[in-house]
């Protein structure tokens, strides 16, 4: 008799601490259970069930959150589809590195206006940037971590003194 109560004790005990764990789902598909912390403008922080150490997750890496204690269900961002280099819009620049956690990097992507260019500086970056994400798109990344974003003037930049805008980054993916 001892040992059916201590197991129903058990069971009870057991499904009560499952239910106060939240879940937060990746646009992966992958589910973290845990304990959220807070939600910051764009990372979550969490605890994972029975540790201590607090993790950070970017918000673009993340579907949803289902506390387990209300179980209420709070939508974090949608995902982003990226088929390809028609999608060049849908592709989003990041210049902070804890944006991507959670994310999974596909490779480096760069973007230059041409040697000969008599555009201004404003618009040569444009153009640079718009050959970026159109690299990332043809690699499906809907995001891209800017590393390197520099502009040359003058002489510096090719014989006819016009100005060069390059931009390098990393694509990553769901």
């Amino acid at each position: 008799m001892k040992k059916i109560i201590l197991m129903l004790s058990l069971i009870l005990t057991t499904s009560v601490v499952s239910a106060q764990t939240d879940a937060i789902t990746k646009h992966s598909g992958e589910i973290v259970n845990g304990k959220v912390l807070r939600v910051d403008e764009y990372t979550i922080v969490f605890k994972y069930d029975g540790e201590d150490a607090e993790n950070s997750i970017g918000k673009y890496a993340i579907e949803k959150v289902v506390y387990g204690k209300s179980g209420r269900v709070e939508e974090i961002t949608e995902k982003i589809v990226v088929t390809g280099e028609a999608d060049w819009e849908k592709v989003i620049i990041l210049e902070e590195k804890s944006y991507i956690a959670g994310l999974k990097k596909a490779g480096e992507v760069r973007g230059k206006t041409g040697m000969i260019n008599l555009q201004t500086g404003n618009t040569g970056d444009k153009k640079a940037e718009k050959k970026l994400k159109m690299a990332a798109a043809v690699l499906g990344c809907p995001f891209v971590l800017m590393v390197s974003d520099k502009t040359t003037v003058g002489a510096n930049s090719n014989q006819f003194g016009g100005t060069q805008a390059i931009k390098t980054g990393l694509g990553y993916k769901y």
